[in-house]
């Protein structure tokens, strides 16, 4: 990622093309979660160059719109248009290799059409956030809807499904050991499942439980394990940790949850419960800097914004709560785990852009 643009010594018609080329994103962002959801660019993918009409046939929906944002997407760069001269209805647009990955290939590591959805998703509460902001209260995920969990899943999806197995865990020689020869591992906070569902298939002798007390999520996590062939070495459960059985796990995995919690230091408290004397706990949080600088950073940006339309409101929808927000940075860790009893937060050589991953030791 680019460097953000510093703004303190920036003159006013630079900052006002700033905030205008910000708001022409915004409406790319809504342009492409159209195109996403309403299945357009898998059309123009599957099928090649279509005329308005044919994409609309092709995907039930409305010509007219079709058309408007056929013209919309080439205007901006996305799409290409054949003969621009020729009359509207007669006129065909193709979906380049290069936009067709990014918005289509869901097992693309550059995938970001999910992105889009989530972000619009975000957009959908602003009265909620409005509230919140002014009276100290919360949106809870459930709030967010299907979009927002969706979106998240599918960002996540093809880096549970290949670097997990591929680059994260064989950096870590004594659990990619453990795994191979057949871990049970608890997945707690799994979501939608695909971190558990990469584990069960990368390494068949584990066994895995994955938990989360979010029932849509859960239901399609089952959904996902049956497709992917994995049901009979993967389990979701609906459940709160605090009920499952002390000491039976050999790795407790929580892929990037602790942050959202109201409660971090009782969630880690559960955690600590599952691990057997000689297991591994490893948590994976955003990577953002060890410290506050207050210099532009591309990656604090997103996780700030991430914080402000969805993880700092998700965690104060109920209280108490600790508020910790995207930004949770390696010190507010290893606060809470000393907190909830373990005795040190080793951070793991796992090179990742965006995500940092940390074992939290008992002994």
């Amino acid at each position: 990622m680019t460097a953000a643009i510093d703004t303190s010594e920036t003159s006013t018609d630079a900052f006002a093309e700033r905030v205008f080329d910000a708001c022409l994103g915004f409406i790319d962002t809504v342009s492409i979660a159209l195109g996403d959801q309403l299945g357009w660019y898998d059309a123009l993918a599957e099928r090649g160059p279509m005329t308005a009409g044919e994409l609309a046939e092709a995907t039930d929906t409305d010509a007219r719109y079709a058309r408007e944002w056929l013209e919309q997407q080439t205007t901006t760069g996305i799409t290409v248009v054949d003969d621009a001269s020729r009359p509207a209805a007669e006129r065909r647009y193709t979906l380049p290799d290069a936009a067709r990955e990014v918005l289509t290939d869901r097992d693309s590591l550059a995938f970001l059409a999910p992105l889009t959805r989530l972000l619009v998703s975000s957009g959908e509460q602003f009265a909620g956030l409005l509230d919140a902001y002014r009276t100290g209260g919360g949106v809870p995920w459930a709030q967010f809807g299907a979009r927002m969990r969706t979106g998240q899943a599918d960002m996540n999806r093809p880096f549970f499904l290949t670097e997990l197995s591929s680059q994260w865990f064989p950096a870590v020689p004594e659990v990619h050991e453990r795994l191979q020869a057949g871990a049970r591992v608890a997945d707690v906070g799994c979501g939608e499942g695909w971190s558990a569902i990469g584990m069960a298939q990368a390494y068949p002798q584990a066994r895995i439980d994955g938990y989360d007390v979010d029932e849509p999520s859960i239901a399609a996590a089952r959904q996902h394990a049956e497709a992917a062939g994995v049901a009979d070495r993967v389990q979701f459960h609906c459940v709160d940790v605090a009920t499952v059985d002390a000491g039976t796990y050999d790795l407790v995995t929580a892929f990037e949850c602790v942050h959202d919690l109201s409660a971090p230091v009782a969630f880690l408290e559960r955690i600590r419960r599952l691990v057997a004397d000689d297991g591994h706990v490893i948590v994976m949080d955003e990577r953002v800097g060890e410290q506050f600088t207050g210099q532009p950073d591309d990656v604090e940006r997103l996780m700030y914004g991430f914080s402000l339309l969805v993880c700092l409101p998700d965690g104060r929808s109920q209280t108490p709560s600790a508020a910790t927000g995207t930004v949770m940075r390696p010190d507010t860790l290893r606060t809470y785990a000393r907190d909830a009893g373990f005795t040190g937060v080793e951070i793991l050589p796992i090179e990742n852009d965006l995500w940092r991953f940390y074992r939290l030791t008992t002994s």
